[in-house]
């Protein structure tokens, strides 16, 4: 009895032991670096910053939980980086470069140190302008930001928290109902 309880125990410490290991170089980052390793973009930080705090606008959190709080920045990245060809990509990075520029002119600052007021302004002046010369003129900017709000979207629909808080899923084929009265189905 009393090896089985040490066994438990030892299985148990290392669980946590690897799971600290796991977990211990994301708690080490250095801020210059990006905290999400890609294969094709190469984003750095302040780049990483924006496309968060973007999302974060894009869904923010009230009663249900926000962009950030389910990491859904770092799907939008990753979605871009295995699913997009080159072609957008390479858009991604120009138009994360020209939404940058574009926020810094209007506000004079970066998008992450603007307030949430500002931020929010600025991204419903996207949506409610984008047929505007202006936005039209700045392909690439447009570009990144569908790209960045149709990845957020989907990222939600498709979360854990969504499909198990929000709507409860059920696999196909659902539930079956042995005491279903056959006289109701011969109604419908």
């Amino acid at each position: 009895m009393d090896n089985k309880i040490n066994r438990r125990i030892a299985i148990r410490n290392m669980a946590l032991i690897l799971g600290s290991a796991a977990i211990l170089p994301s708690c080490l980052n250095d801020k210059g670096k990006p905290t999400v390793q890609l294969k094709h973009l190469k984003l750095n930080a302040d780049q990483e910053t924006l496309v968060t705090e973007l999302t974060e606008t894009i869904l923010p959190k009230t009663a249900t939980p926000g962009a950030k709080d389910l990491g859904l920045h770092l799907f939008v990245f990753k979605m871009i980086d295995d699913c997009y060809d080159k072609e957008h990509q390479d858009d991604f990075i120009a138009g994360l470069d020209d939404f940058e520029s574009a926020v810094k002119k209007q506000h004079g600052q970066p998008f992450s140190k603007c307030s949430v007021k500002d931020r929010t302004a600025f991204v419903s002046g996207i949506e409610q302008h984008s047929n505007d010369k202006n936005y039209k003129d700045n392909a690439k900017l447009m570009a990144f930001y569908r790209m960045v709000k149709e990845q957020t979207v989907f990222g939600y629909t498709t979360s854990k928290y969504f499909m198990t808080k929000q709507i409860v899923y059920e696999l196909v084929p659902g539930r079956y109902n042995a005491y279903y009265p056959v006289k109701k189905l011969a109604a419908v």
